[in-house]
């Protein structure tokens, strides 16, 4: 590895502990020309961000994440905190001169989204948004397979991200179901990734028919005691025409029994189709019509050595998980580093962000106008 890199993580949740592993991951598995050195950790409970600091091997924490912006040990800042937390950090670590990554969605809103990324372009930094699925090696297949024709024209894209989390009417509320801390709901947190994945696997979505739902319009906040209005979607679907001449359908819901974690993918073209899902993370299905009698789905096990990013990993057949993406998308990240490149088009943007963000927001206005509406 090269020259070596100071990183700043804000915020020590869930999230925090995907990315914590994933730049860890880096100097243990991966070639990166470039060593990331885990400086320092910011959060709000003193006790919760030092246990997370000496957890993950953080070299020191901040209680104001303003404090760890002036760290000169650090040149790219982590944000992984609640989507509210997203724009100020953010753009404040830019100004400091600092690279970036935010998880997704990148904003409360199209408009912080746009912000977000005119910052970065002003600056110079590299920037990613965090769409992690881009980094699944069976995802990153399905694309080489489909930007290199095997599949012909493409007819359709179908994308499902269906989980049962809030099912239950008895489902605490979160801060997920706030507006004021989430922007929108299933339709930024699911949505954003199934959106996400139409623009990388197919080409730019430029009209949309979709409905927002909400059937449980209040849960308990656990904090507190007390009901209160849930004020985000619990679900959407929606149709999409794409740039290419494709049409598809994409959904996303947390009230879908059965559903734990499922994203499902499907690609149909003149020549063949590829299918993908999440909770089979390491396979695809592709089907080519020129295999004549033989054609039919068959499954690709895509744990070769010469398959994306699993020259890192294992022998063929030994599996890797959900957790390989977040090391794969910081990779990724790493290289274009080195070169002071743009993590575009493998990777998402913060400009990226912004059309996924006015995506989302087109489909809202869709649901409450009842009609089809261009993505600006």
């Amino acid at each position: 590895m090269g020259r070596v890199v100071g990183v700043g993580l804000i915020g020590h949740g869930f999230m925090g502990r995907a990315h914590s592993l994933a730049w860890r991951n880096i100097v243990l598995f991966t070639d990166s020309p470039i060593k990331p050195m885990l400086k320092a950790v910011a959060g709000r409970r003193e006790d919760a961000v030092r246990d997370f600091a000496s957890r993950f091997g953080f070299e020191r924490y901040y209680m104001d994440y303003r404090l760890m912006l002036k760290d000169p040990d650090i040149e790219v800042i982590d944000n992984v905190t609640p989507n509210h937390m997203h724009k100020g950090p953010t753009i404040e670590a830019i100004e400091a001169g600092k690279h970036v990554i935010v998880e997704k969605p990148p904003a409360l809103n199209a408009q912080e989204a746009y912000e977000m990324y005119k910052a970065a372009e002003r600056a110079g930094v590299v920037n990613m948004v965090a769409f992690n699925y881009r980094f699944v090696p069976a995802m990153v297949l399905a694309r080489q397979l489909i930007s290199s024709g095997r599949l012909g024209r493409i007819y359709h894209f179908r994308a499902f991200y269906l989980q049962q989390s809030l099912a239950d009417p008895n489902a605490p509320l979160t801060w997920r179901l706030r507006r004021e801390y989430a922007g929108y709901g299933t339709l930024a947190d699911l949505g954003s990734h199934v959106i996400d994945l139409a623009r990388y696997l197919i080409d730019e979505i430029t009209e949309v028919n979709g409905r927002l739902y909400t059937f449980n319009r209040f849960r308990v906040n656990p904090a507190t005691g007390v009901r209160e209005e849930v004020n985000v979607d619990e679900g959407f679907t929606a149709m999409v025409k794409l740039r290419n001449g494709a049409v598809g359908i994409v959904e996303a819901s947390k009230l879908a029994t059965g559903h734990y974690n499922s994203l499902t993918i499907e690609v149909n073209g003149s020549e063949g189709s590829i299918r993908f899902d999440l909770e089979r993370i390491n396979e695809l299905e592709a089907h080519f019509t020129g295999d004549g009698e033989l054609s039919g789905f068959r499954r690709i096990l895509v744990t070769q050595r010469t398959h994306p990013f699993m020259r890192f990993w294992w022998p063929p057949g030994h599996v890797i998980g959900w957790e390989h993406t977040f090391t794969h998308e910081i990779y990724h990240f790493l290289v274009r580093l080195s070169e002071r490149r743009d993590v575009s088009p493998e990777a998402a943007s913060f400009k990226d962000g912004w059309r996924v963000m006015s995506i989302i927001e087109a489909i809202a206005k869709s649901s409450e106008e009842g009609r089809w509406v261009s993505a600006p």
